[in-house]
């Protein structure tokens, strides 16, 4: 079946990682064994196990900080360093675009057209070739956009989705960890622009001040790219179900995160390891996120796939039953021993994000 996940840090991979992506997951891995350093030779995405696993469609992001305390490889001192770097992560995209490997769609036409080729794909089992991947392009923290008036030269180079805050506090919202709302001056701002360009609001990352704030002053599209639920793993950074309501209810769609923290409550990833935990994480605790989600909206309309696989991690902080992206696929047959009708299974894994997008692009 189709997937489209709403959640990878491709570029960021690729760049601050140096990750060749156009080889497979298990030979980045050999390349990786003599490198220290967290999620080295346990990754788990690349270009060919996102055609494997028919994941034709993802929400790829630029993901840069300016906090001013910088750390390598996210963090930087300015601004404009991040504004820099995250022009950087865009031109790798396009770089994969010109190359004929991926196809950056910025329009409904576009998405329509990509999803015929891929449905004759899916119909044919097991083509000769396969059609370019798809990536709709979001930003992860609006760090790297200098001001508010900036967001529409990031509109005409792409830009689709945008989270304001990532981790900490930024010039426009507060983020995990913290507890701020929209900063005065620049986050409202930001987020009229973004109304008028018709930009989603990922809602991802907020914390609980900047969330109510936030969907206060922006009436526009909706969504939480890879969100999990309090009620099940009680912390910040997961949404209660008020929060999840609330885009419940504006037509939005929920994307479930496989970052093993966000799947089992007390996960300590300092001190476990879930390739060698006795009592793993596995996939099926990432469905109950999902049918929690469900439970909540009463139908299977408003959940999907928000991975964040190699978010800043590999295998040793995802679900044990999965070795690569292709291994979504599994989502299919846990939903269906849960209960879930075959075209409830197709909304999951493709059509919510399908329906939310066609709505959304021009």
């Amino acid at each position: 079946m189709l997937i489209v996940d709403a959640h990878l840090d491709i570029a960021w991979n690729a760049l601050q990682f140096e990750r060749d992506l156009l080889q497979s997951v298990h030979t980045i891995r050999q390349t990786e064994t003599t490198l220290a350093g967290k999620g080295r030779a346990l990754n788990t995405v690349a270009l060919p196990e996102l055609r494997q696993g028919r994941v034709f469609l993802s929400v790829a992001t630029l993901l840069a900080r300016a906090s001013g305390h910088p750390s390598p490889g996210i963090e930087y001192r300015s601004v404009e360093q991040a504004h820099a770097v995250a022009k950087g992560q865009l031109a790798y995209y396009r770089a994969l675009e010109a190359a004929g490997h991926v196809r950056v769609i910025e329009t409904a036409q576009q998405l329509n057209e990509h999803v015929a080729a891929w449905q004759a794909v899916d119909a044919a089992g097991a083509p000769a070739a396969y059609p370019p991947l798809g990536f709709v392009i979001s930003m992860e923290g609006a760090d790297p956009i200098t001001r508010p008036e900036e967001l529409e030269r990031w509109h005409g180079l792409g830009l689709r989705l945008l989270g304001p805050a990532h981790y900490g506090p930024n010039r426009y919202a507060g983020g995990t960890g913290v507890e701020l709302g929209l900063t005065d001056g620049m986050g409202a701002p930001l987020l009229q622009e973004m109304r008028r360009l018709n930009i989603a609001l990922d809602c991802t990352h907020l914390c609980d001040q900047s969330f109510w704030e936030a969907v206060k002053v922006f009436d526009g599209p909706l969504l939480a790219s890879h969100q999990n639920c309090r009620a099940l793993v009680p912390m910040q950074r997961q949404f209660s179900d008020e929060q999840l309501k609330v885009i419940i209810e504006r037509g939005g769609v929920i994307g479930a995160s496989f970052d093993i923290i966000m799947v089992r409550p007390g996960w300590q990833p300092a001190t476990m390891h879930n390739l060698t935990a006795p009592n793993p994480v596995l996939l099926s605790e990432v469905v109950q996120h999902i049918d929690h989600v469900c439970q909540l909206a009463g139908d299977a309309r408003h959940a999907a796939i928000g991975s964040d696989l190699d978010g800043g991690f590999g295998r040793e902080q995802s679900p044990r039953d999965l070795d690569t992206i292709a291994d979504l696929q599994k989502i299919a047959g846990l939903l269906a021993a849960r209960g879930y009708r075959h075209e409830d299974i197709a909304a999951i894994l493709h059509g919510n994000w399908l329906r939310f997008l066609q709505r959304l692009l021009p």
